[in-house]
């Protein structure tokens, strides 16, 4: 007995090192390694950004500013694209949950008049061949005359988006109608941000969400 009561508090006190040494490595890798991700981050975002918002010369990521739209319960990111000091449109982060699999992120952009420029998925786990299809669908010419290639889509004029088979004038993916709902309506939320903008276009801060 004599043997285990001492080799007991030794084991813990051990235990207890060897918690307080892991802990302070995890601590000295999470402190070097935060900066380069937060880095990383930046440049994905700001080359999304590039990717969908009218031409500009500023850093959008560095002007990002919270809009919660009329309606909505959670507030979009936005990002202002400028050409010198003028304002040339934004691209916003968008989402919906109402994907097959769920979450679907997606970056749109939208030049000052209101005309998409162009989208980008950030994130989904539609199905292969089908609901994954929604980057090149929506960026070829639609077959049936309805809507189908979103960039220049003046979405003063067409908003909101829906599907045909809902009355709508936009063509639904073959075969994955409910992952098409589900872009439109990231689209459509997208929309509605920029909507909230419409007229601070010299000063879109004082939308922000603190």
């Amino acid at each position: 007995m004599k043997k285990l009561s001492s080799t007991l508090p030794n084991m813990l006190l051990s235990l207890g090192g060897i918690c307080v040494l892991v802990s302070g490595i995890l601590a000295v890798v999470n402190k070097v390694t935060t900066a380069p991700i937060a880095e990383a981050e930046m440049r994905a975002k700001v080359e999304a950004i590039r990717a969908v918002a009218p031409a500009f010369d500023n850093n959008p990521f560095a002007e990002k500013l919270m809009v919660l739209p009329e309606g909505e319960t959670d507030s979009l990111t936005v990002y202002p694209a400028k050409k010198g000091s003028a304002l040339v449109g934004f691209a916003i982060e968008s989402y919906t949950q109402k994907g097959f699999s769920g979450l679907i992120r997606v970056m749109v952009g939208f030049d000052a008049e209101g005309r998409l420029v162009d989208f980008s998925v950030l994130q989904h786990s539609e199905s292969p061949g089908l609901g994954s299809r929604i980057p090149e669908w929506y960026h070829e010419k639609s077959e049936t005359g309805g809507i189908r290639d979103m960039r220049g889509l003046d979405m003063k004029a067409s908003a909101p988006l829906t599907v045909s088979k809902d009355g709508g004038k936009v063509d639904a993916i073959t075969a994955a109608t409910i992952s098409s709902r589900a872009f439109l309506d990231a689209v459509n939320r997208a929309w509605r941000t920029f909507s909230s903008l419409e007229g601070t276009a010299k000063a879109p801060a004082t939308n922000s969400q603190e």
